[in-house]
């Protein structure tokens, strides 16, 4: 629900005295306001006093201003420039050297020569070493000869041959047969993946476990992401709780986590939160 802000004068310069006057015509009060917003109170009288010390990063503070004005009706673009909190730039790339294209090819090439020298030096010691064994007779199945005594049992065709008993020695040691089939060792159990589901729009700040940033930036509504098992190190949630997070699936508690609706928290090995430490 929207307010009419034409009780909003322009002599307000101020983006906290335009909330306030424009909460004040619509009849709401500063724990009404806290409570659409999901937002402590005291956060709503730091953004109607401009106590911007008291509520973290500018990026923070510009998504809660977005909020309050969205909630009030006012032009979200005239309260941001009125607080006077300077927009968020992603940083500007630049290239500190240039490496030529044929000294990227001649290195290129002179890695792959090294490697195949090294996988000569290595590859020709062990072949020449196997070799002998390559060379050796492989053992042959025991076969019957056509005069070996028939076993009992055996049936044939000429009506004079006559069933003689079966070699001790076949009966004291039986052909081993050695197989070749790989053993396979059970696969271990995966971990789930981590998913983000964006209700509202929310700054977020997602680090990998070797230090790498995976996003950041304001996301807004409607957004999801999601990061394979063991690719999440550290995340920082700006709007709390308008976002939902799941691990395989089921969705997690940040309570132990968030405070002034910022949530920060690590992802272990095995997919589990802990807050981070300070």
């Amino acid at each position: 629900m929207t307010y009419s802000n034409q009780n909003v004068s322009d002599a307000d310069r101020g983006c906290g005295a335009r909330l306030r006057k424009a909460r004040e015509a619509a009849g709401l009060r500063l724990e009404d306001v806290a409570a659409r917003l999901k937002m402590p109170v005291r956060v709503v009288e730091s953004l109607e006093n401009e106590e911007w010390d008291r509520l973290g990063a500018p990026v923070f503070v510009r998504g809660q201003l977005r909020s309050y004005s969205r909630l009030l009706g006012l032009a979200t673009t005239t309260t941001l420039e009125a607080s006077g909190l300077a927009p968020i730039e992603p940083p500007e790339l630049v290239s500190r050297s240039h490496t030529p294209r044929v000294q990227r090819l001649v290195e290129a090439g002179t890695r792959r020569l090294i490697y195949i020298v090294l996988t000569a030096v290595i590859a020709v010691p062990v072949w020449l070493a196997t070799k002998p064994h390559l060379n050796t007779t492989a053992a042959t199945p025991n076969v019957q000869p056509l005069d070996a005594p028939i076993a009992v049992g055996t049936t044939t065709t000429d009506p004079d041959a006559q069933a003689k008993p079966i070699d001790d020695k076949l009966i004291d040691n039986p052909p081993v047969v050695a197989s070749l089939a790989p053993t396979m060792s059970p696969r271990p159990s995966a971990v789930p993946a981590i998913a983000l589901h964006f209700n509202g729009d929310s700054w977020v700040q997602v680090i990998a476990t070797d230090g790498r940033t995976l996003e950041q930036g304001l996301l807004p509504a409607g957004t999801t992401r999601s990061y394979a098992a063991g690719e999440v190190g550290r995340v920082v949630l700006g709007n709390a709780d308008a976002v939902s997070v799941e691990r395989g699936g089921k969705a997690l508690d940040l309570a132990p986590f968030r405070r002034a609706n910022v949530a920060r928290f690590t992802v272990s090995s095995d997919g589990s939160l802990a807050p981070v430490a300070n």
